[in-house]
């Protein structure tokens, strides 16, 4: 038979952060409904973009280097997460880690390299 009580804690914490959530997403629309707030017009039901209305389709596809530049981003912002608990902790890890970390900023300065020379970076 299997013990479930040692699952309480979890189940109670699970159920407290439901709760809250509900309560953050929900309270403040009953509250605008009941104060009389809600008052929708045009002005607030149209959309809304960079200060002025959408003037084409908005299921346009974007640039591929819209997609480029966010990776890269991505790849580099990641290096941050990696780079900093590596640099605290270096001395204590020995040579391998430094080895190993070199070979990773290297495979993302030639990745860096490679999207420059295909003119991801380039915009216009």
């Amino acid at each position: 038979m299997v013990d479930l009580s040692q699952y309480l804690p979890i189940l109670l914490f699970l159920g407290v952060a439901l709760a809250l959530s509900s309560a953050f997403v929900l309270l403040p629309m009953l509250v605008s409904r009941l104060t009389g707030s809600h008052k929708p017009t045009v002005a607030k039901l149209s959309e809304y973009e960079c200060g002025f209305p959408a003037f084409e389709d908005p299921r346009s596809q974007f640039d591929v280097r819209f997609y480029l530049v966010a990776i890269l981003f991505i790849v580099f912002d990641l290096e941050a997460a990696f780079l900093y608990p590596w640099a605290v902790s270096v001395f204590s890890l020995g040579w391998t880690a430094w080895i190993s970390m070199m070979v990773f900023i290297a495979e993302l300065a030639l990745g860096l390299a490679y999207a420059w020379k295909k003119g991801a970076l380039d915009w216009e």
